[in-house]
């Protein structure tokens, strides 16, 4: 999938023709998180470039993961996120490029290492440069409030290599915090005075009433130069097969500064499955990386976005958010947009073509998609990938996503369709657990009997006791697009009005199998179309004057 957009961006001209692209997934076995991904890069780069690369300025986005937080990206990747921006869209790629376009000419050989679906923004003075030139990590920190520092890394800055002043300041850092709660924050010395840069707070001004002029300096993007790349390369090849999920914030920062201990090797805490040799590894990289340089390139003015959940994408592209300011994301973008549609300012149409006559509710998003004249889309939802040409309402605060499936050798649809608040990530091992799984605000049991399907160890798709909205067989697979945004709106109808809709003697797939049998090439398809219809009538439009 990813490979083929980059094609199609390449012969659209629409990214750098001097850049190599490199695609690398994961070697296949267990999970091996960003971390083992990051070495596994590296040792992609090497076998596809030999000696080369040891000269390359590189930028190494992570973009795996399921995406469950925010399923319009599961099917095509994160990094592939469309934004309301350009003509025709960006996507996340894009606008990373163009983020750190001056990065690159400031670099050592090495690598920088960033995630998709993060966005920072910042302003230094005319003459101020961010370079990535020492030997170590070198990592960009944001002033954030005290509660942000919580989900994030946190550097504890050594306060005798910073004055506080200027937007950016370059310094060192006594050691690195992952996921911290607040009294380790305070205690570690992490808080600081804003506006005074890194000075620790006096004791007196925390307990509960922390002044609003706290602040802590969070993670995002960190470079790691050459001959520590090639460090950790080596460390990689002589461990032969990973078997565990390694973090590179957490398994390679947290080994780093004067003021590093290694207790952090055993908490597992936030570990998503306790692996097998987790914390031997953590422990060999402790002591490979330890006394390794943590440079840390303070930036005032600057900050960092998440667009990782439903809630974080409507919240930035529809409603009054920095970021839309900052960015100057559009309400509507290369799309097909009569007068006549009825709306209002908060919302993002991207690259779809709606027919005069719809009606698109405040603070809904809509991309890659056709809507006919009859459709109305209520508040707060999002509909993505989809063809929808019959009379229907379409709930607020509905998730509604459409994936092209391959199960034998012809192409067919499903959609799958959430409130947007539903946790797919939640899962229950037993099936009389069952209860606790919500689906658009209705007990998952209560809709499976509207929908006449028995709750069994059938109905889930997962090998492992994994049962939960994304491994649940419940959307029913059809022969065309729109025949399938129907079916899945039917059951959410029953849902909302407590009426039987019958599911059994349809084919059943969870979102887990349709990303198993996507069809990638289908998917892209339908996108070009649109595209291209768009194309089409610009050019009309341009020679009407």
């Amino acid at each position: 999938a990813f490979r083929e957009q980059l094609a199609e961006k390449l012969r659209r001209e629409q990214l750098p023709r001097a850049v190599r692209y490199l695609v690398c997934a994961d070697p296949p076995g267990p999970r091996i998180g960003n971390g083992g991904s990051t070495l596994h890069a590296l040792r992609c780069l090497e076998e596809q470039y030999g000696d080369q690369w040891t000269s390359f300025t590189v930028l190494l986005i992570h973009s795996g993961g399921y995406s469950q937080r925010l399923p319009n990206a599961s099917a095509l990747g994160k990094i592939f996120t469309a934004l309301p921006l350009g003509d025709p869209v960006f996507q996340m790629l894009e606008l990373k490029l163009a983020m750190y376009i001056d990065f690159p000419r400031h670099m050592r050989p090495g690598v920088l290492i960033t995630c998709s679906d993060d966005i920072e923004l910042y302003s230094t003075g005319v003459t101020e440069t961010i370079t990535f030139d020492k030997p170590g990590f070198t990592a960009l920190a944001h002033p954030s409030d005290v509660a942000v520092g919580t989900t994030h890394g946190v550097f504890v800055l050594d306060p005798s290599s910073f004055s506080g002043k200027g937007g950016l300041e370059y310094g060192s850092c006594y050691r690195f915090l992952h996921k911290p709660d607040v009294e380790t924050m305070q205690q570690s010395g992490a808080v600081c005075v804003r506006g005074d840069g890194p000075q620790l707070s006096s004791p007196g001004s925390h307990g509960d009433s922390a002044t609003a002029s706290e602040c802590v300096y969070t993670d995002s993007v960190f470079y790691i130069d050459h001959s520590t790349a090639q460090l950790l390369l080596d460390f990689y090849k002589q461990m032969g097969t990973l078997c565990c999920e390694i973090d590179a914030y957490g398994d390679f920062l947290q080994a780093l500064g004067p003021g590093a201990t290694p207790d952090y090797t055993k908490n597992t805490s936030n570990v998503s499955k306790e692996d097998s040799g987790l914390v031997a590894v953590r422990q060999q990289l402790y002591s490979l990386l330890q006394g390794t340089a943590l440079n840390v390139i303070v930036l005032n003015n600057s900050q960092f976005y998440h667009i990782g959940t439903t809630q974080e994408y409507l919240f930035h592209f529809t409603a009054e958010s920095k970021l839309r300011f900052e960015l100057d994301l559009q309400p509507v973008a290369f799309s097909i947009f009569p007068d006549t549609a009825k709306t209002l300012d908060q919302l993002s149409i991207i690259q779809s073509i709606l027919e005069p006559g719809c009606v698109i509710g405040p603070g809904s998003v809509i991309e890659y998609s056709r809507i006919g004249p009859e459709v109305s889309v209520g508040k707060g939802s999002i509909v993505s990938g989809s063809y929808i040409n019959f009379n229907v309402d379409i709930p607020s605060n509905c998730f509604l996503s459409s994936v092209s499936v391959k199960i034998t050798d012809r192409v067919e649809y499903v959609t799958m369709v959430f409130g947007v608040g539903d946790d797919l990530k939640k899962s229950v091992k037993l099936l009389s657990d069952m209860h606790s799984l919500q689906f658009f605000g209705a007990s998952l049991l209560e809709c499976l009997d509207l929908w006449s399907l028995e709750a069994s160890d059938q109905l889930f798709s997962s090998e492992d006791t994994c049962l939960g909205l994304w491994t649940a067989r419940i959307f029913p697979v059809c022969s065309t697009l729109s025949e399938s945004v129907s079916m899945s709106l039917n059951m959410l109808n029953s849902v909302q009005h407590k009426s039987a809709f019958k599911l059994s003697g349809f084919q059943l797939l969870s979102v887990q199998e349709m990303l198993t049998y996507k069809d990638v090439e289908d998917m892209l398809k339908f996108r070009k179309q649109i595209y291209d219809e768009i194309c089409l009538q610009r050019q009309k439009e341009k020679s009407d004057y």
